[in-house]
């Protein structure tokens, strides 16, 4: 267990603590406990590609659907209904940011979104955290960096098959989403 530290003048946010834990964790090699059952992947949410006020975006690990991302709160809230007014304008902001980012990166056909938080409620102690599922679709096949990318479910809800794809095309998707936000 870590120890932080706070000099004189200094202050930290609990929840921002707790958030980027994970982060600091998997820098330094650690494997993050978490898992999302929707990624199908251990290892938390994915690889951060940007943050916001209120939220991180993630590259999940699953790219099944190429440049899915996670969309994550940065406090804990259990209800979409506990948004506060700015969360919700820092997000509707994220949403066209990505689509747009997106649509002008790998030309997806269309977007799905979901916030499921099924699986925490399954344990004796559920605490479900606000997060988004952005899966592009594709109605095409789609060539990137020397893989080819394929919809088998177009048309129908994405499935939770993982699919996971090197490092080195992990990052340059990242950086090709990151290029257009």
């Amino acid at each position: 267990m870590g120890t932080f530290i706070i000099t004189e003048g200094q202050s930290i946010d609990d929840r921002m603590i707790i958030y980027r834990l994970p982060l600091i964790f998997q820098g330094m090699g650690f494997t993050m406990a978490k898992s999302c059952e929707y990624c199908q992947i251990d290892g938390g949410y994915g690889k951060l590609i940007k943050e916001t006020p209120y939220w991180m975006i993630f590259l999940a690990p699953s790219q099944r659907y190429l440049g899915t991302c996670v969309v994550a709160l940065k406090r804990q809230c259990q209800d979409l209904s506990e948004l506060e007014d700015e969360e919700w304008e820092d997000f509707i902001g994220i949403l066209q940011k990505l689509e747009h980012s997106l649509k002008k990166t790998f030309n997806p056909t269309l977007f799905n979104w979901s916030c499921f938080k099924n699986k925490a409620f399954r344990d004796g102690d559920p605490n479900p955290e606000i997060h988004w599922h952005f899966h592009p679709r594709y109605q095409e096949k789609v060539q990137f960096s020397g893989l080819e990318f394929e919809d088998p479910d177009f048309g129908y809800v994405p499935k939770t098959t993982p699919y996971k794809v090197p490092e080195e095309i992990m990052l340059k998707i990242i950086s090709a989403i990151q290029e257009n936000l």
